[in-house]
C-alpha cells in the first residue's frame, strides 16, 4: 500500500519578464506575448547577443521594506517578492503553523552575478580594500533562502539547490520529499535567477548557446522546435510555491490549487553542457516522476517542455519525450513557454511548474510562439502560436541542466 503523504500547492508567486504577479504572467503566457527585448541594464554593444528577458517595473515595496531590499541582490529580491506573493495567496499569515515546521528550498544557479561583476571591477580599479563590505552577503546563492527565512521568520531548514537549469525543478522535488518524509508540514519552494550581465551573456556567447540572429527582432528570437532557431535567450525572475501536506492544508481550510503528485531525477553522465543525444537520462527522469505520481504516461495531457530553442536541445527533447511517453507522446499537448519568457535559468523549472498548475486549473494549454516552420526532427504537437482549451487532469514539466542534470515534476487536479 502506498503510504506517501499527499502534497498540495496552496500558493504561487511569479516575477518574470512578462509580469510580476501570477495573473499578469499567466495572461501573457496564455496569449503568447513575448517579454524579450533589447538589454537595458548596461551597454550591450560589445556582445553578439544583445537581447534578454529582463524583469520590468518590479515594485519591491509591495512585498518587502525598501531598506531591506537594498541589502539584496536582484536574484534575492525576485525570490522574496515571489515567495511573498505565494505566502499571501496561501493565506499563511493567518495560519498557526509553527515556524520550525516550515522549510525553504530555493533553486539558484549563479547567485548575485551583478554584485560579483561590480565588486570585481572596483577591486581591479582600486584594489581589494575598495571591495564593498556587503559583497559576499549579497552575492552568495544561499542568501535568497536566508532572506525568505528572515522575511517570514521561518525556523525550519532553509536550503539552496544548485543543478543549473534544473535547479528550480529539483528544489520543488526536494521540498516534496521533505514533506512526504514528515520533516516539515509546509515548504516555500521554487527557483530564482538574476544574471543578466555582460559577463554572463558573454560567457554563454562563447559556448554558442545564445540566439544572435535576431537582435533587431527580439520578440522572435526564442523559437523552440522551429527550423530557424539558433539559441536560447537569457532571462531572469523567480517562481515560488507554497507546498503543504494534504492534511495540513485541509485542517486549516486552505484552498488547494493542485496536487504535487510526483518527482523524478537523473543524470546523463554524458557531457558537461550537452544533453545525451539519445535522450535517455531525461526520459528516465520523466518516467520516474510519472511512476512516483502513481500514474501512467497516458494519464498526462500536458507537458511543459524544457524547450530552450537551441539546435541541440529541441530534437533531443523530442526523442526524450517519445522514449518516456511511448505511443502517448503523439497525443500530448506540449509547449515551451520559454518562447515567451526566455530562459530564466534556475527559475525556469519553477515558473514552468506554475504554468502546469495553471493549465490544470483553467483547462488551457499555452502556445509555443514563433513556431513557424517546425524542425523535421521535432514532430510532436507543440501547440504552435495559439493556445488550446483542453481539460487537463495531469501535467508534467521537465528541466535539463548543464552537468547532465534532469528533473521532472508532475501535478494533477486535486480530488
Amino acid at each position: 500500500m502506498d503510504t506517501k503523504r499527499r502534497v498540495v500547492v496552496t500558493g504561487m508567486g511569479v516575477v518574470s519578464p512578462v509580469g510580476n504577479d501570477l495573473a499578469s504572467f499567466w495572461d501573457a503566457v496564455k496569449n503568447g506575448r513575448s517579454g524579450i527585448g533589447p538589454v537595458t541594464r548596461f551597454d550591450a554593444s560589445r556582445l553578439e547577443a544583445r537581447i534578454a528577458g529582463e524583469v520590468k517595473d518590479l515594485d519591491v515595496s509591495l512585498w518587502m521594506d525598501k531598506k531591506e531590499a537594498r541589502k539584496m541582490a536582484l536574484f534575492t529580491q525576485y525570490a522574496v517578492s515571489a515567495a511573498a506573493q505565494a505566502w499571501a495567496q496561501a493565506g499563511m499569515d493567518g495560519a498557526s503553523t509553527p515556524r520550525d515546521r516550515i522549510a525553504i528550498v530555493v533553486g539558484n544557479g549563479i547567485g548575485g552575478e551583478e554584485i560579483h561583476c561590480e565588486s570585481h571591477a572596483k577591486m581591479l580599479e582600486s584594489g581589494p580594500g575598495r571591495i564593498p563590505p556587503m559583497t559576499i552577503p549579497l552575492m552568495i546563492m544561499n542568501e535568497a533562502a536566508g532572506n525568505i527565512a528572515l522575511r517570514f521568520q521561518i525556523k525550519g531548514p532553509a536550503y539552496t539547490q544548485a543543478t543549473a537549469c534544473a535547479s528550480g525543478t529539483d528544489a520543488l522535488g526536494q521540498a516534496l520529499d521533505m514533506i512526504r518524509a514528515g520533516r516539515c508540514d509546509v515548504a516555500i519552494a521554487g527557483g530564482t535567477e538574476g544574471a543578466i550581465t555582460e559577463f554572463a551573456i558573454g560567457g554563454f556567447c562563447r559556448i554558442q548557446a545564445l540566439s544572435t540572429k535576431r537582435n533587431d527582432e527580439p520578440a522572435k528570437a526564442s523559437r523552440p522546435f522551429d527550423k530557424d532557431r539558433d539559441g536560447f535567450v537569457i532571462a531572469e525572475g523567480a517562481g515560488m510555491m507554497i507546498l503543504e501536506s494534504w492534511e495540513h492544508a485541509k485542517a486549516r481550510g486552505a484552498a488547494i490549487l493542485a496536487e504535487f503528485a510526483g518527482y523524478g531525477a537523473s543524470c546523463d553522465s554524458y557531457h558537461l553542457t550537452a544533453p545525451d543525444p539519445e535522450g535517455s537520462g531525461g526520459a528516465l527522469a520523466i518516467r520516474r516522476a510519472i511512476e512516483d505520481a502513481g500514474l501512467a504516461p497516458s494519464d498526462i495531457q500536458y507537458y511543459n517542455a524544457h524547450g530552450t530553442s537551441t539546435p541541440i536541445n529541441d530534437p533531443t527533447e523530442t526523442l526524450m519525450v517519445k522514449k518516456a511517453f511511448g505511443d502517448h507522446a503523439g497525443k500530448l499537448k506540449i509547449s515551451s513557454t520559454k518562447s515567451v519568457t526566455g530562459h530564466m535559468i534556475a527559475a525556469a523549472g519553477a515558473v514552468e511548474a506554475i504554468v502546469c498548475v495553471q493549465a490544470i486549473r483553467e483547462g488551457f494549454c499555452p502556445p509555443t510562439i514563433n513556431l513557424d516552420e517546425p524542425d523535421p526532427a521535432c514532430d510532436l504537437d507543440y501547440v504552435p502560436n495559439k493556445g488550446v482549451a483542453l481539460p487537463v487532469r495531469a501535467a508534467a514539466s521537465a528541466s535539463l541542466g548543464f552537468g547532465g542534470h534532469n528533473g521532472c515534476v508532475v501535478f494533477r487536479r486535486a480530488e
